[in-house]
């Protein structure tokens, strides 16, 4: 496998995992390319994919620099580039201690939120039928989590080591989506009056350069999205 640049990343950076991957990428300074794989047409279930990611999920992570070295699971990439190629800890920590609290909120992150996110907005916009108790459980649970993290973050800035890490990059594109989407119209809801830390910490997340640039990319590709699937019921 040969590629111009350093890493390749299969996934298109508007999907949630994948642009976490991006962020930390680019937050670093190295260089990738992507690999758009269709999900739509379950390309990610294909043998040509499934040959380097037997999951079949997104993404999947090639260190050309490292022997071509293949990695799966957003969270366990995030942690190999940081040991990898972040020695100045500018995402990462020193401390054992701290690098375990980070590791901590890793674990949360893909099992108490991506998880129940991606379940909101699947019976929200994609099961064939709409399942009322299926949604409001999905729902609640990002509001919990909203809540776990307003909890934390009103004591201190950042999770772990009062500095930016991968623990809070990890959390910007699920949370973004539930924020824009998922819980938007949600009745009662107002994230800044009833989680105005995690609200706070979010917002100063989103306004770094990088991160702004993925969710500007990520907004435009659903723009086109919804703009297809109008033209299609049009047909």
């Amino acid at each position: 496998m040969s590629s111009s640049k350093q890493f390749t990343l299969y996934g298109e950076v508007w999907g949630p995992n994948p642009m976490k991957v991006a962020i930390v990428l680019e937050e670093l300074g190295l260089e990738y390319n992507v690999v758009p794989i269709d999900i739509h047409t379950g390309e990610h279930k294909g043998p040509e994919y499934t040959k380097i990611n037997p999951n079949g999920r997104l993404p999947t992570l090639v260190d050309h620099s490292n022997g071509d070295f293949t990695i799966w699971e957003s969270d366990a990439i995030l942690l190999y580039l940081v040991e990898k190629y972040d020695k100045e800890h500018k995402l990462s920590v020193e401390d054992l201690n701290e690098k375990f609290k980070l590791i901590q909120w890793l674990f949360f992150q893909a099992s108490g939120q991506g998880p129940y996110f991606g379940q909101a907005f699947w019976f929200i916009r994609f099961h064939p039928e709409r399942v009322p108790s299926a949604i409001e459980r999905y729902q609640k649970e990002i509001l919990r989590v909203f809540g776990v993290l307003d909890s934390v973050l009103a004591k201190q800035g950042w999770l772990v080591g009062g500095k930016l890490t991968i623990a809070d990059l990890s959390f910007i594109p699920w949370n973004a989506g539930a924020l824009g989407f998922a819980v938007k119209d949600l009745e009662g809801f107002d994230a800044e009056k009833q989680y105005p830390s995690f609200y706070k910490w979010h917002q100063r997340l989103c306004s770094r350069p990088v991160v702004a640039n993925l969710l500007a990319i990520q907004a435009k590709y659903v723009q086109e999205a919804q703009a297809r699937a109008a033209a299609a019921e049009k047909q």
